[in-house]
């Protein structure tokens, strides 16, 4: 049976997530977008970083498109970018 875009992505998410947890943080897979958007919600300390769009898009979204090729791009939901 063939792995979904959802399965590879969460399956990236929790490589991500012990990194995020160090810090206070998490993730969490909200929806994977037919268009290849993938919604998350950022929580914890993550959730109130100022530095959290750099983390999203610098560390999430690289990594995330690296792997999943189908990826086209990750916002956060409660960022709304």
């Amino acid at each position: 049976m063939e792995t979904t875009v959802k399965e590879k992505v969460e399956h990236i998410i929790n490589q991500i997530r012990p990194q995020l947890e160090a810090d206070g943080g998490n993730i969490r897979l909200v929806e994977v977008k037919e268009d290849g958007l993938v919604l998350v919600e950022l929580q914890g300390a993550c959730g109130c970083c100022p530095h959290s769009r750099m983390t999203l898009k610098n560390g999430v979204e690289t990594i995330l498109k690296k792997y999943v090729p189908e990826v086209t791009r990750v916002e956060d939901i409660n960022l709304g970018f």
